[in-house]
């Protein structure tokens, strides 16, 4: 039985979460593959919002297993906290979420190196949700991460001291004024892991291989967004993992030969949380009612997302690296009342027009080139049907799949997974 995958296609925030809670219904098993709780997919539904940072989309579902691949850093901390959260739901958790023994954890000083190299870094800082993700990265490829099947063994607690000592030599390091009480930080740290020791590990390359096996079916999310891979998004200011198709084969140890469908999710304009290149980017009327109407606010750290035009040379270049099969559409209503709208289909770039996304797409490089559509007054919040929406729309929607080449099977109308309609 082969793997579907469902990852976002720019920089993030584009709406997996309620995607994937969506299609869980057609799943035996949700896993997440990479990335860590610098990510927040929220769903909603039956008027309650939810957000969740490391536990899979699906966890909501009775018929689904969740869970988190050896490509995720898990925080105990905040791993606890989501857990509290869902205390109320009555889900059997032993059960329904299992973590990967190969999964690396996140420690108090991963999250104060994080803080203190940004701050060194001055106005040239990329923006870090300071979660202490690019420091827990650092240590697994550097080979010095501890990792959850790690706290199943006695000497556990003598690895974490020596690579705390380590950490906090680093922070003296870097001179930055961030102040901290390590022993405060240690205790909620220690705490939360016995909580997550309660929890079901598994060798889950192991358990994947013998799921597909048993014909079960699975769907691989992903985190963050194609744009910010750290191989092929807009470095530096991208994430430290990978968070194109490729991270699912070695966030979960699948093979590439098994990956079928992959799901390619993207917002009918665009977003961008923290620093980096943005060429669609707008500073007008038109950029502050997507941000105000789309309520882009960032689910981890409610910072306001920076909004502009739906940028097709990126998007492009996210579905050719990652092998879309198809595409799903979120926020479609967030642009009705304009009265016109615009989408780049390439950029000017060192006296040239190209359709390609070069090695460096900062503003005094790159110039996007745009086509105008029409656009729609209609509400489509309370459409539930492809029938019910205005031409203009369908219009938009055939202009992306002739330039992308890849059908466009859901557009979303609204944050409730009610508001989810399929196209054939």
């Amino acid at each position: 039985m082969a793997v579907d995958l469902l990852l976002g296609l720019q920089w993030g925030d584009e709406g997996k979460g309620k995607i994937v809670d969506v299609l869980t219904q057609n799943y035996d098993i949700i896993a997440r593959f990479q990335g860590g709780p610098n990510a927040g997919h929220t769903l909603e539904f039956d008027g309650i919002k939810h957000v969740l940072h490391t536990i899979p989309s699906g966890i909501f579902h009775e018929s689904a297993i969740n869970l988190v691949g050896n490509g995720v850093v898990i925080d105990p901390v905040i791993f606890k906290k989501e857990l509290d959260n869902l205390e109320k739901f009555n889900i059997d958790i032993k059960q329904k979420l299992l973590i990967s023994r190969k999964a690396h954890l996140i420690l108090p000083t991963h999250r104060l190196l994080d803080a203190a190299s940004e701050a060194s870094k001055g106005k040239a800082k990329i923006g870090s949700t300071l979660k202490g993700i690019g420091p827990t990265y650092m240590d697994k490829t550097g080979r010095n991460g501890i990792r959850v099947g790690d706290i199943e063994m006695d000497d556990w607690k003598e690895k974490y001291r020596a690579l705390a000592n380590k950490h906090e030599a680093m922070i003296s390091f870097y001179k930055a004024e961030i102040e901290y009480d390590l022993q405060e930080l240690e205790g909620e740290f220690f705490e939360a892991v016995e909580v997550l020791k309660q929890l079901t590990f598994i060798d889950s390359e192991e358990y994947l291989h013998q799921a597909q096996k048993d014909g079960k079916k699975i769907l691989a999310e992903g985190a963050q967004g194609s744009l910010l891979d750290i191989d092929f998004g807009t470095y530096p200011y991208v994430t430290s993992s990978n968070t194109t198709a490729a991270g699912a084969c070695t966030g979960l140890g699948v093979a590439p030969n098994k990956i079928k469908d992959v799901f390619g999710i993207f917002k009918a304009y665009a977003t961008r949380v923290g620093s980096g290149p943005f060429p669609t980017e707008l500073f007008d009327s038109y950029g502050e009612t997507m941000g105000r109407v789309g309520n882009e606010f960032g689910a981890t750290t409610g910072r306001p997302r920076r909004c502009g035009w739906l940028d097709l040379v990126a998007l492009k270049y996210a579905v050719h690296v990652n092998g879309v099969t198809q595409l799903m559409m979120m926020k479609g209503d967030v642009l009705s009342g304009f009265d016109m709208l615009k989408v780049c289909t390439a950029y000017k770039y060192k006296g040239e027009t190209i359709q390609h996304l070069p090695y460096n797409i900062e503003s005094e490089n790159v110039t996007p080139v745009y086509s105008e559509l029409k656009g729609w007054k209609e509400d489509l919040t309370k459409m539930t049907d492809a029938s019910q929406f205005p031409q203009e729309l369908n219009d938009y929607i055939a202009f992306l799949e002739k330039e992308l080449e890849v059908p466009i099977t859901i557009v979303s109308v609204g944050p409730d997974r009610t508001q989810t309609i399929h196209r054939s």
